[in-house]
């Protein structure tokens, strides 16, 4: 009987040994995400996104929210906004948490045809966030916009977008969070693609 007992202990010792193997495999990209550093604007990309936006609009040039977000943000996506959450897929991290430096993309809708684009620029809380981005109000930029989670089980699948202090405006749908480090061994969307100002984008996304 000891023997038996023995026995039993050491292939649950296998058993558990080989359950925290896989768990620690499927968590690894998560972990590493815990552990990089808290993330922060960079200042040079938003300043340089807002000098790109000012000075085509001085030329008289749409300014679209793909652009400014693909400048801000670092994310080498291209296409309208829509398709990002896709196009990042086996290319950068993608989630459903806010983080500074990521681009919320919001899902195309009648009111959005093509989607929107939008860099996260403060966590405000849980529920509340800051973003920066262009073409909400037709050809602007707009820095520091507050956008509030709706979704029932809080995975800021449905936001509200403020069109005033502490007003808000209709219900969207997000597709996700992408978060500027490349997966390993990714190839970047669109490095073959020349300068897309050819490219349609979002909407003007006005409320």
């Amino acid at each position: 009987m000891p023997a038996t007992r023995s026995g039993a202990a050491a292939l649950r010792v296998v058993l558990v040994g080989a359950l925290l193997t896989v768990l620690g495999a499927c968590s690894t990209t998560q972990m590493s995400r815990m552990n990089a550093p808290e993330p922060v604007v960079d200042i040079h990309r938003s300043t340089m996104a807002v000098e790109e936006a000012h000075a085509k609009r001085a030329r008289g040039e749409r300014v679209w929210c793909v652009p400014f977000a693909r400048t801000m943000s670092g994310i080498e996506i291209r296409g309208n906004a829509e398709t990002w959450w896709s196009g990042a897929k086996g290319i950068y991290e993608r989630g459903h948490d806010p983080e500074v430096g990521a681009v919320m993309v919001f899902s195309g809708t009648r009111k959005l045809p093509m989607g929107h684009v939008a860099v996260v620029s403060e966590i405000v809380s849980d529920r509340e966030i800051r973003i920066d981005h262009a073409n909400w109000k037709r050809n602007q930029v707009s820095l520091g916009m507050a956008v509030i989670d709706v979704s029932e089980k809080g995975d800021w699948s449905a936001v509200k977008v403020a069109y005033d202090p502490g007003k808000y405006g209709r219900v969207y749908p997000i597709s996700g969070f992408i978060y500027p480090q490349p997966l390993p061994g990714a190839m970047m969307a669109g490095a073959e693609t020349a300068e897309d100002a050819t490219v349609v984008v979002s909407t003007s996304g006005a409320l």
